[in-house]
């Protein structure tokens, strides 16, 4: 059974009424970040109840660890953790000496949760019975600005409604906080420094081992029925907190309010020595802002980044709430702004998978990125894997590579591999292709094809080097194979010859040898100095194309289709369709050995080949692919729903499509798989984008132009979106009876509509 309590609203995530049972969920849910930091929804005042803290700093993490039952020649040393930060929401609130705590009151009325979406922030509301009997009505509300990423804001208000009262906050900033995932229950932080100034205070702190040095800061301001009041403030301090308290007697009705700005400055934007005063400097403008002034640049900003990534749709609330929630939360987590940052799986909303970057970034987020912000955000992102490349070939070197062979990480921060599960960690080697592939999605799109001489063939080289490693020659089969790995269906471990790798592996290296030619050919100077930095000679190439050219790929006679690997019909093959409801996840419950042993697929596998390389097969192949793979497919994966939905729209299967949409875009909200509590599956969000731009809308590249074949779900009357291709910003509304194209500015753009070229001025109807 789903949840359902999420209200449907075509630009807010909705709670209504107060459930402790929620109150997990909803903290993932409602999470806020401005690509810099990020948070779960956690309350304010204490909760004694269930909850899972968490605030989160983009780019600092600690090396936990692994923890194995045995240790494995090349195993990674550690663990990559997202590190649960040093907590600055904390309001504890007391009326007339009583906490407010949500898990102790006799009532809670009137509970609503709202993330506006629209305009970037979350506010909730609620009137409470304390034990006392006094009865309060509270609103609070918070955003990070994405202004100032470094800046964060609340809003409390408390009205206490049948009596005179005193009421007391004590915001604090509370630097002894731990992981919830922490493998050894050790603490990952230092405290080095608690102290305050006026109204001002500030924890400085450092990350064990990684030593990334933070200052945590807040101040503090309040107001009586909007007019600021001057209270003196009681400073308490222990070794890790620190706290100011503001106690006022209010009247019966009347409104007190506690603004509190804080947030984090890192040693990543200032010297070590200098957090104190950079936390001071932005302070010191947001006071003299105010909440109301920044709350306004806060929605002024998010309606500059809905301009281009707006998604909407006419007819169809709840897919309207989907596809916005998805773009919210990828906007959240990554502006691209920085290149040393990248998309985490749970963004800031959870601790689970550990790593900043999977090879989710390239497989699914780079499209997103790229089409709804200037191009140089995409570029960002391969530079990221550039700048990582020599640890790439480290982690191959540990596994016994050489020549400078590289083997991106399944999981990492900083190019180290960083996942602990063997039969990820050595075996998922398929993540490679990716970072090739999205070279070549980015060149496709973008036509900027500077990058390949100036970064991406050194990618390419050290990438088809591993290839025609890990390769070996079976006499047996006359062919080329691939043994012992782990495909995208992680379902089935240590199985040879995946045919998504298989084909990867073929076509990665075919691939950098044409980009080979074409820098020897155009670009003299950097040909010379990639074959210098990279030894690379035509005996070495001449070895990688006898591997493509002779790469081995199981194929099914029976039934006419490329099998998953060797082995997959030894299994007995049966349709989720026959599983029961108690079955299901299986992934919860069913041992790993059973279903190692079944025909069930977690996400898309042979089919995720047949998306990146749709143009290699006929649709009437991918067809019997599709019908032969997606009936055994449970979607346990949040990367699998958008990649079928994509492909069933191309078939034109359009309420399979629309199912599987729905699925991708309401996965979190209506939490398919049950674990939303620890946190929204982030990169797979950007899959939702694609299974309307590129499955709806039919959107591809053909020949240098844009190119659609538009496809309307019943159950909508129109939906639009914004596509930036290469500089040029085209608006698509495709509607039941016509599809109306315009683009910005006075230069004309040319491009396919069923196969037709149309040249578009401002706007076109067909």
């Amino acid at each position: 059974m789903n949840q359902d309590y999420i209200k449907p609203d075509a630009w807010s995530i909705i709670e209504e009424g107060f459930d402790a049972k929620r109150v997990e969920s909803s903290e993932s849910l409602f999470s806020i970040g401005n690509g810099a930091m990020g948070q779960r929804a956690n309350f304010e005042e204490q909760y004694s109840g269930d909850t899972f803290q968490g605030s989160y700093i983009a780019g600092v993490f600690y090396p936990d660890k692994t923890k194995v039952g045995w240790w494995k020649n090349g195993y990674p040393e550690y663990f990559a953790k997202v590190l649960n930060a040093p907590n600055w929401i904390g309001i504890n609130v007391a009326i007339n000496e009583e906490a407010l705590d949500l898990n102790t009151c006799k009532e809670v009325k009137d509970f609503v949760r709202e993330l506006n979406m629209k305009e970037g922030f979350h506010r909730r509301s609620f009137v409470a019975v304390m034990p006392n009997d006094l009865e309060v009505r509270v609103t609070a509300t918070r955003f990070l600005s994405i202004v100032n990423d470094e800046l964060g804001v609340i809003n409390y208000e408390v009205e206490v409604l049948n009596a005179d009262a005193v009421v007391k906050f004590t915001p604090y900033l509370d630097g002894g906080i731990t992981n919830r995932d922490a493998n050894w229950e050790e603490r990952f932080w230092q405290t080095l420094e608690v102290n305050t100034e006026n109204d001002q205070a500030f924890v400085v702190s450092k990350t064990l081992k990684t030593e990334y040095h933070v200052g945590t800061y807040m101040q503090s301001q309040i107001s009586l029925d909007d007019e600021k009041l001057q209270v003196e403030g009681e400073v308490e301090k222990t070794e890790d907190q620190v706290s100011i308290s503001y106690a006022v007697k209010v009247n019966r009705g009347e409104r007190i309010a506690l603004q509190k700005y804080a947030g984090y400055v890192t040693d990543m934007n200032h010297s070590k020595d200098s957090l104190v005063e950079a936390a001071k400097n932005v302070l010191d403008k947001a006071t003299t802002s105010g909440f109301a002034k920044l709350l306004q640049e806060q929605k002024e900003a998010w309606a500059q980044i809905w301009e281009m990534a707006d998604i909407t749709i006419d007819g169809d609330v709840k897919a309207q709430q989907g596809i916005r929630f998805n773009i919210f939360q990828l906007n959240q987590t990554y502006l691209g702004k920085d290149e040393r940052l990248n998309i985490g799986p749970k963004g800031f909303t959870g601790e689970k998978y550990g790593g900043s970057t999977y090879w989710d970034t390239e497989a699914y987020c780079i499209p997103f990125y790229m089409a709804t912000k200037d191009q140089q955000v995409a570029r960002n992102l391969l530079t990221y894997r550039y700048n990582h490349l020599e640890k790439a070939k480290e982690n191959a070197q540990k596994l016994g590579f050489t020549n400078g062979a590289a083997l991106y990480p399944m999981v990492t921060m900083n190019g180290e591999e960083s996942h602990n599960e063997w039969e990820i960690t050595f075996e998922e080697i398929h993540r490679n292709g990716a970072m090739v592939f999205a070279i070549y999605n980015y060149v496709r799109f973008t036509d900027d094809y500077s990058y390949v001489p100036e970064m991406g063939l050194e990618v390419m080289i050290a990438i088809a080097r591993f290839w025609q490693q890990r390769a070996n020659f079976s006499k047996d089969k006359n062919k080329y194979v691939i043994l012992g790995v782990t495909g995208p269906n992680e379902y089935e471990n240590n199985v040879n010859n995946n045919w998504y790798t298989n084909y990867l592996a073929k076509w990665c290296i075919e691939y950098c040898i044409e980009n080979i030619e074409k820098i020897k050919a155009n670009y003299a100077e950097d040909y010379a100095r990639i074959m210098d930095k990279t030894n690379l000679e035509s005996e070495e190439i001449a070895k990688w194309g006898e591997v493509a050219e002779n790469m081995y790929f199981p194929y099914s006679e029976e039934f006419g289709v490329y099998l998953q690997q060797d082995g997959f019909l030894d299994k007995e093959i049966k349709p989720v369709s026959t599983l029961t409801k108690k079955q299901r996840p299986i992934n919860q419950n069913w041992s790993w050995d059973r279903i190692l042993r079944s025909c069930y697929i977690k996400q898309a596998d042979v089919l995720q080949g047949f998306y990146f390389f749709e143009d290699h097969f006929s649709e009437e192949n991918l067809k019997k692919h599709f019908d032969f793979y997606e009936p055994i497919t449970v979607h346990e994966s949040s990367l699998s729903p958008c990649v079928h939905s994509i492909q069933a729209a191309k078939l034109g299967r359009m309420e399979q499509a629309y199912t599987f949409y729905l699925r991708t875009s309401r996965l979190d909200l209506d939490d398919y798989n049950h674990e939303v509590k620890e946190g929204c599956h982030i990169t797979s969000m950007a899959g939702t984008w694609m299974s309307i731009v590129e499955g709806f809308g039919g959107m591809r590249v053909v020949e240098g132009k844009l190119s659609f074949t538009p496809q309307l779900p019943e159950q909508w009357n129109s939906f639009s979106f914004k596509i930036n291709f290469r500089n040029q910003i085209l608006k698509i509304n495709i509607g039941k009876n016509e599809t109306t194209f315009s683009v910005d500015g006075n230069e004309p753009m040319t491009v396919l509509l069923n196969g037709e070229a149309i040249e578009v001025q401002n706007t076109i109807k067909s």
